[in-house]
């Protein structure tokens, strides 16, 4: 049994590079006790597990693949009936095993778990239902090739239907379970469902995603809508707590005062000063082009390493905070109503000389190591000359130079399928 608190501590002390942390790492199916009645299983996400006198309290129930594994693992640690299943938030990660804890209760003869969430959380399985195609494709294309889980991009990312909560709330809802309270609370962050919850007789916050170890999925640029404001302002609220522990739904667990108030203080500083500075910068009446170009998170905050952008970046999450305060229009009026992206290109293909320019001249950024023109002038090419083979050896070429220089799993899995199509 790992001592997950141990090897956080070693983590966040020392910056050990050895320990490989982020959303997708240590999907390793094993559990840890953290404490006298307390568990971690981790997986994609963890369960948390509390015991009580009138059962087991979990906390997610990770992807529906995973979720007969990980139960076993909590069974072997306490065989005691489940009294409540919360989820932290609707994503599939966290809800997909739903609904083999029930079946689960059901086989043992069991009282039927009872399942908390926001009430948010039905009305996302509602919308999961409308787009399952579309998620198909996003997260195939997201991690298909990372080696995490299985996508197909051809087959429903989604199953029929999941494990629905009996037991909703609004705000704030107050759960016991023997002799323990837990304190759920409502915020907005990587989703409009999401609860974090406070457990006052540990002096523990279990966070969900609010924590990922590394920069918060606050900008996800195939998702909906995310809200980085307010989620700096639930980790002030949990810090203002003092907490001794964190149970985050990715990564480690997190214990003592000290490194708590440290990792979510950082977090919370990169958040509102993104949010802040581009803010500012719309209110001046700069356009979405500059801001991007523009804000960057302080080196200081970058340099910590539970901050690194391996999954989200925080280029993204500025998109994020214009798309919520500013709308989709981006300050350019010839993109309010576009031309055709392939009648661009021709164009441009047009006034530079034929594709043949463009595919040199693309060669020729990349070289000199700026992709991000590259990227743009070998999609021109391609948009001009679709059925072109050098055009389509060219665009392959770069964006797979591009997806090597990225580090956020979003930005090198769109490149990565760029590279592919090409």
């Amino acid at each position: 049994m790992t001592d997950l608190l141990a090897l956080s501590a070693k983590f966040i002390d020392e910056g050990d590079p050895s320990i490989e942390l982020g959303p997708t790492n240590r999907i390793n199916l094993e559990l840890s006790e953290l404490g006298d009645g307390l568990a971690m299983v981790e997986s994609f996400s963890h369960i948390v597990s509390f015991a009580t006198d009138d059962g087991l309290v979990l906390f997610d129930a990770t992807l529906e693949p995973l979720a007969r594994t990980a139960l076993a693992r909590i069974r072997e640690w306490d065989p005691s009936p489940i009294h409540s299943l919360v989820y932290t938030h609707g994503h599939s990660d966290h809800v997909g095993g739903g609904k083999v804890i029930l079946a689960d209760a059901i086989e043992r003869g069991d009282r039927e778990p009872t399942i908390i969430a926001h009430e948010a959380v039905p009305e996302r399985f509602a919308r999961y239902r409308l787009t399952n195609g579309y998620n198909a494709r996003i997260n195939s294309r997201q991690f298909g090739r990372s080696g995490v889980i299985e996508v197909n991009a051809e087959k429903p990312f989604f199953p029929d239907d999941f494990a629905a909560p009996s037991v909703t709330y609004a705000d704030h809802l107050s759960v016991i379970a023997g002799d323990t309270r837990f304190e759920l609370h409502h915020t907005r962050g990587e989703t409009d469902d999401h609860t974090w919850t406070w457990v006052p007789d540990r002096r523990a916050a279990v966070l969900g995603d609010l924590l990922i170890w590394s920069f918060p999925n606050a900008g996800n640029p195939q998702k909906v809508q995310r809200f980085p404001q307010d989620w700096a302002r639930a980790l002030r609220d949990i810090a203002a707590l003092d907490p001794e522990l964190l149970l985050p739904a990715h990564g480690l667990p997190i214990g003592g005062r000290e490194r708590v108030q440290r990792v979510l203080g950082d977090t919370a500083e990169a958040l509102e000063y993104l949010v802040s500075t581009t803010l500012e910068m719309m209110n001046n009446g700069e356009v979405l082009d500059t801001i991007l170009h523009t804000v960057k998170v302080p080196d200081h905050l970058m340099d910590r390493p539970w901050l690194q952008p391996v999954y989200d970046e925080p280029e993204f999450v500025v998109r994020n905070i214009w798309r919520f305060y500013g709308g989709w229009y981006d300050g350019n009026p010839a993109r309010l109503k576009p031309a055709p992206d392939a009648h661009i290109a021709a164009e441009v293909a047009s006034l530079s000389g034929g594709v043949g320019a463009l595919i040199a001249r693309a060669r020729q950024l990349a070289e000199a190591d700026d992709l991000r023109l590259a990227c743009q002038l070998a999609e021109w090419a391609l948009g001009a000359a679709p059925n072109d083979p050098e055009a389509v050896a060219c665009a392959g070429e770069i964006y797979s130079l591009r997806r090597s220089a990225e580090r956020s799993l979003m930005a090198k899995g769109i490149y990565g399928e760029a590279s592919r199509r090409s």
